[in-house]
């Protein structure tokens, strides 16, 4: 994959990233890792087809969902060497990058409700972190909302105690894997793409996602038990190659920053009612139990889970923790 990367590089380097040649439009791979049933991936639709009419055709947006270009691990660094022009990867993703701020984000009842995390979303968190990703040759445009996460076994979810000794899958948040330790159970990293597989043979016994993911990635079907935990949230991250996107005619990229900005207001609009949609569907179809917590069982969440903030100042930094307390009126320990 590596010898790839830098042939995509190279071919990027001699076309001048990702620029088209005088007898054709100019391409933008848009990867990403679900289905395009899902509000991301109807998102990364939309921006195609605004970017290609505010372009009169000059911009052509290739979109590769499902993890068919690349995965996880890969699709980052094939962004910085230009093999990829644009990704929407959950903010756990950057960690890698030396950038863990954006793990602030994954705390667990951090947002009370969607419009909480839009809010800080929009304001001084959200251009903060991105300010953070320019050192790397990444540039942010847009911060798409994908709700809530459920937990999900082969056993009811209810008490901390019933976490005890699962293997749960996380997509990487140090965040995520520190309040699934305070619950007792065993984080285990892993590609979105080897979920449902991992799911299905044991691998993991457990995963926490968002419903409309739940759904069109059929995790239902190889779990018996769902818990509408919404304990944590999952947003993704719109950004793009510097050197590709500070390289195009003002003109394009004044297009392109109109589309973004619409695709976005359609994707976070569309996201509360996918899952909710989504959350029907499976209850539809009878493969799975849906857990409820009540109010008790929620506050034993809460106090279980708590430590991790105590524990975030040490990974992602008190600024950020600062900064994340102020804006949505929450103590961080």
């Amino acid at each position: 994959m590596r010898k790839l990367l830098f042939a995509g590089i190279a071919v990027a380097i001699f076309l001048a990233p990702g620029l088209a040649s005088a007898e054709g439009p100019i391409v933008v791979k848009f990867s990403h890792v679900v289905a395009n049933d899902t509000p991301k991936g109807k998102g990364a639709l939309r921006f195609k087809e605004l970017a290609e009419k505010y372009t009169d055709g000059k911009v052509k947006v290739e979109v590769y969902p499902n993890s068919s270009l690349y995965k996880d691990k890969e699709e980052i660094e094939a962004l910085q060497l230009g093999s990829v022009q644009m990704l929407a990867p959950s903010t756990a993703k950057f960690a890698p990058l030396g950038i863990k701020e954006f793990e602030a984000l994954d705390l667990p009842w951090l947002f009370k409700d969607e419009e909480t995390y839009t809010r800080a979303m929009k304001g001084p968190v959200g251009k903060w972190l991105f300010q953070k990703l320019e050192a790397k040759g990444i540039s942010g445009l847009a911060y798409w909302d994908n709700g809530f996460h459920m937990t999900s076994a082969n056993r009811p979810l209810l008490m901390p105690a019933d976490f005890q000794g699962l293997k749960v899958r996380i997509s990487g948040s140090k965040i995520a894997d520190r309040y699934f330790r305070d619950m007792g159970s065993i984080p285990q990293i892993m590609a979105f793409s080897e979920v449902y597989q991992a799911l299905q043979t044991g691998v993991v016994d457990a995963c926490e996602n968002t419903a409309s993911n739940y759904l069109t990635q059929k995790f239902y079907e190889v779990q018996k038990d769902i818990t509408v935990s919404y304990h944590a949230h999952l947003q993704y991250a719109v950004i793009v190659n510097s050197k590709f996107w500070n390289g195009l005619p003002p003109d394009i990229r004044k297009a392109l920053d109109k589309a973004m900005d619409e695709a976005t207001d359609y994707t976070n609009s569309i996201a509360v009612k996918e899952n909710e949609d989504a959350l029907a569907e499976i209850k539809k179809s009878g493969k799975t139990t849906l857990h409820y917590l009540n109010d008790d069982q929620r506050k034993a969440w809460q106090k279980a889970m708590q430590p991790t903030y105590a524990w975030a100042k040490g990974r992602v930094g008190q600024e950020v923790l600062d900064l994340v307390a102020k804006e949505l009126d929450v103590k961080m320990n």
